[in-house]
């Protein structure tokens, strides 16, 4: 596991996650006090919860980077 942890991660700062081949760029939105994230997808502007991205495990290619 290589990048970023979740402890790192700022309100207002974009990010790239890469997990299973997926590829999330996104913009972190509220921190939720259960150490989840909403998050606003920067291609499809579409909302959702940080967490529902790793929900299947975490990929030997699981990656956090700032953009």
């Amino acid at each position: 596991m290589a990048g970023l942890s979740f402890d790192v991660l700022r309100v207002g700062k974009k990010y790239r996650l890469l997990n299973f081949g997926d590829r999330y760029e996104f913009e972190i939105e509220r921190i939720i006090g259960n150490g989840d994230f909403k998050v606003k997808d920067l291609n499809t502007l579409e909302r959702f919860l940080l967490k529902d991205t790793i929900k299947f495990g975490k990929g030997k290619d699981f990656e956090i980077r700032e953009l």
